[in-house]
């Protein structure tokens, strides 16, 4: 009886180069692979949607997932317990910036479930807010999102004030915005519909992609017309002739679109610009 040879070392090195030496494919590739994956029932849409969001969350920064200023709740620091709690009821929010008006900064974070815990026990002494306050962290807008929801799980935080080059407050991001990015929004029974169209106020706008052309006509004052197409994400698809990948840009119309949220189906989040347009002045004629 013959005893079985052992692979050759010749076999035993092509495996493993084969299997555990590739060198890492490019994007393109591993975005065809997960298709390939959801057309041959490996993966579920939504497992392939999950695996996509968290390869692009990597490419995000705090300053496209972030409420701007203008869309912050927060409590003066100079706020009766009456007026905290009405804020808080009124808002549905569980965290909320105490705010110094005179000197314009964040001196922490109040939860809501402090307040209601200092009255549990029929507690009739005014609720003094820095008992309770806890440390606001705070990043800047150009940290990538992957990087704070890291910190977000090392320091056990849900919430960061985002701060401009300037280190003035230009808006907030909680621990849920980072998620949303990866498994797409979560809603829950106090969400309010937001407004398609949010004003940054530094010349961007964040830019829900089914907004209506004519919703986006009538905020930017534009006529942008089209029979093919209803909302802004057709636009911009027809634009690039493809469904365009995340941090994709292009110009069209006077404005500049980017890419903030897309998914193997159809894009979610647009970041858009006004295009300075130079009008030269006519030439100077000497009819001297």
């Amino acid at each position: 009886m013959s005893e079985e040879k052992p692979p050759s070392p010749s076999l035993l090195k092509k495996l493993f180069n084969k299997f555990f030496q590739q060198t890492l494919k490019p994007r393109e590739q591993l975005m065809q692979a997960l298709k390939e994956a959801e057309d041959n029932l490996v993966i579920d849409p939504y497992s392939r949607s999950v695996i996509e969001g968290a390869m692009q969350v990597e490419s995000l920064r705090v300053r496209d997932v972030m409420v701007p200023r203008s869309k912050m709740t927060m409590i003066s620091s100079e706020a009766s317990t009456s007026e905290l709690l009405k804020v808080m009821v009124s808002s549905y929010h569980s965290r909320f910036p105490i705010h110094n008006i005179e000197q314009d900064s964040i001196l922490g974070i109040v939860l809501a479930k402090d307040l209601l815990a200092h009255f549990a026990g029929d507690n009739k002494d005014e609720f003094n807010y820095r008992e309770y306050l806890r440390v606001a962290l705070s990043v800047p807008e150009s940290k990538p999102l992957g990087v704070l929801l890291r910190e977000f799980q090392q320091k056990k935080s849900h919430m960061a004030i985002v701060l401009d080059e300037y280190g003035e407050i230009a808006g907030l991001v909680t621990l849920e915005d980072v998620i949303e990015q990866i498994v797409g929004e979560i809603e829950d029974e106090h969400d309010k519909e937001e407004d398609n169209i949010i004003d940054y106020g530094d010349g961007r706008y964040l830019l829900q992609a089914n907004t209506t052309l004519s919703e986006f006509n009538e905020f930017f004052e534009t006529t942008i017309k089209s029979e093919d197409y209803d909302t802004v994400a057709g636009l911009v698809i027809a634009g690039f002739s493809y469904l365009p990948e995340q941090m994709s840009k292009i110009n069209l119309h006077d404005f500049q679109f980017k890419v903030l949220k897309t998914d193997s189906r159809r894009l979610h989040l647009l970041e858009v610009k006004r295009i300075k347009t130079i009008v030269e002045a006519p030439l100077e004629t000497n009819n001297s």
